[in-house]
């Protein structure tokens, strides 16, 4: 099997179901960022047939929408690219709250299609529900940028079962992204079945239990000083000690696949449904084209089964 195009949910958008998550190109996970070479893992996507990018006006504060227009700037005929709003940050990066009010769902959008630097967004997303305003309203907007022109299909994020049946009440949505893996199943609890009932296709981030589930992060001291997963509690020295349970399940996978720790990891989302996408986010080239390989590792129903026999019922840790 290969990542060809499928459509996205209910529109007219062929994606390969392993996309590419640029958040970690401009910020959050450490280490030194070196432009051209962010631009040349973006173009190494596309030639090994990754068409479906996700971005956000919070990455980096405006950045990461910059470097995808950039990479992006004579291939926008080979690539869907997804962008969010909702998360408001200062100008001098400093996080300012969740926003979903009318006037600003039209304000974001205006600043993202000017650092894009194109005249309409594939897939908009609303980041995160904001709690003071109905869902409602900010898809009513969401709704209008697209009568304009200004998107051609709108997604929702981080959103409950309710959440999603009110949003798309309004206008039909085209996808929900929210974190699934193997070590966070959460979204098993009512969402999956809520989008498949509605034609919503399910776009799965952190697949790799942001970088954990490929086994490596042994020890906070692997993690650079400015990473922000030192402040998450999963990554807690407790926290990691108790979910190693899920990297030695995981390995011994890999082992009798023939794979990759991270080969499995997304083969197992992947297996989850033919209407599941997920966007691993990585600056390497060689991980491309690792992630790439869980293609190769097939599961039986019988082996899924076991899999979650042997999965631990709790995650230590919270999301966030």
């Amino acid at each position: 099997m290969t990542n060809i195009p499928k459509t996205l949910g209910n529109s007219t958008l062929q994606v390969g179901r392993i996309g590419l998550g640029c958040m970690g190109m401009s910020e959050f996970y450490g280490g030194t960022r070196d432009e051209a070479d962010h631009i040349k893992t973006l173009h190494t996507a596309i030639d090994l047939g990754i068409n479906h990018f996700d971005t956000a006006d919070i990455y980096g504060n405006g950045h990461n929408e910059e470097l995808v227009a950039k990479a992006f700037s004579d291939r926008w005929d080979k690539v869907t690219v997804a962008t969010k709003f909702g998360v408001r940050r200062g100008a001098d990066g400093e996080w300012l709250g969740l926003c979903g009010r009318p006037g600003y769902v039209k304000e974001a959008c205006e600043k993202s299609l000017k650092r894009l630097g194109v005249e309409t967004i594939d897939l908009y997303y609303q980041h995160r529900p904001d709690p003071d305003v109905p869902v409602e309203e900010s898809v009513g907007a969401m709704k209008e940028l697209v009568e304009e022109g200004k998107v051609r299909f709108i997604g929702v994020s981080e959103f409950s079962t309710e959440q999603i049946r009110a949003a798309h009440a309004v206008h039909p949505i085209t996808a929900l992204q929210t974190e699934y893996s193997l070590w966070t199943r959460h979204v098993e609890e009512g969402i999956l079945e809520a989008c498949r009932n509605l034609g919503i296709a399910f776009v799965a981030y952190s697949p790799l239990g942001r970088g954990f589930l490929a086994g490596a992060i042994p020890n906070r001291e692997a993690l650079d000083e400015n990473d922000w997963r030192r402040d998450n509690p999963r990554f807690s020295d407790e926290a990691l000690a108790e979910n190693t349970r899920f990297v030695e399940l995981i390995r011994d996978i890999a082992t009798q696949k023939g794979a990759t720790a991270a080969q499995v990891a997304l083969a197992w989302v992947l297996a989850q449904g033919e209407d599941i996408f997920m966007i691993p986010g990585t600056r390497r080239i060689e991980r491309l084209k690792e992630n790439l390989g869980a293609w190769k590792v097939q599961f039986t129903a019988e082996e899924l089964a076991e899999i979650r026999s042997r999965l631990p019922q709790e995650t230590a840790g919270s999301r966030y």
